[in-house]
């Protein structure tokens, strides 16, 4: 089993693969527990119009997608607090202005297989510049969600109670949406596009089915990643799969048996 180690781009894609398994669910707890799990597929859909637009003005895709997904993560912060009760909708609408911009823009594209790299991930072919990328990535992610832990668990389950208590609300979710969408378009480019907001969702689904607690449902959420993650990888490697649908896959195959359990 530890052949597939003698392999650099396999060594990279379990670097990176791990590094994304434990940010990417930190986000996600976030987004999830305020009922907006449809954000990641919203961002990762727009992120396709950003790697677009890089490719036709001939810059790096990844730069293309962070600035699109911040972009769009902004906007959909702004028509979501201009329509409260209705927060759902400010989703939608970027994730139809992205799909659609993404839709005519792949129409001017010469190289239509680096488009398709983006869109079910590459995780076996990023570059040294691209694990590096995903490492800043990953320390700025985590010691964020460290320094502002208890006031994002406040905002999260209370953002009224927090404006009340005194606490930064507008600056803290300025942060996270900019983090949030710089997270999706990094991991879209070794994940894929189409399957981010899957990893998002996920492992905190499973974490929220054994989790009786904020701090364990996080915990939780990064171990069952680095899990899925793991065993993706390793089935891929053996069954000539595609990494970051095998990933997904055997979240859900683990989350299923979850739910029915703690039903029973």
């Amino acid at each position: 089993m530890l052949e597939m180690f003698e392999y650099a781009f396999m060594q990279r894609a379990f670097l990176v693969g791990i590094l994304l398994a434990i940010i990417i669910p930190l986000i996600g707890v976030i987004v999830v527990l305020k009922r907006l799990s449809m954000i990641g597929d919203a961002l990762s859909h727009t992120s396709l119009a950003g790697v677009a637009l890089g490719l036709l003005l001939g810059i790096d895709p990844i730069v293309g997608a962070v600035v699109v997904c911040v972009v769009a993560a902004f906007s959909i912060e702004a028509i979501r607090k201009k329509i409260p009760r209705y927060a759902e909708i400010s989703i939608s609408i970027i994730m139809s202005v992205g799909i659609g911009l993404a839709s005519v823009l792949t129409g001017f594209i010469d190289d239509g297989a680096a488009f398709n790299s983006f869109l079910f991930g590459s995780i076996v072919a990023i570059s040294d510049t691209e694990v590096l990328l995903v490492l800043i990535v990953t320390v700025i992610v985590v010691a964020t969600f460290l320094l502002l832990y208890k006031e994002l668990m406040f905002i999260t389950f209370d953002e009224q109670g927090a404006v009340l208590a005194g606490l930064p609300v507008k600056k803290i979710n300025f942060i996270i949406t900019l983090l949030t969408a710089i997270t999706v378009s990094v991991a879209a480019r070794s994940v894929g596009a189409l399957i981010v907001s899957s990893l998002m969702v996920i492992p905190v689904a499973c974490a929220m089915q054994v989790a009786n607690s904020y701090k364990k449902t996080v915990i939780y959420s990064v171990l069952f990643a680095v899990l899925f993650t793991v065993v993706g990888l390793v089935l891929s490697y053996y069954f000539n799969l595609k990494p970051g649908g095998t990933i997904v896959l055997t979240g859900v195959i683990v989350l299923i048996p979850l739910m029915v359990i703690r039903r029973k």
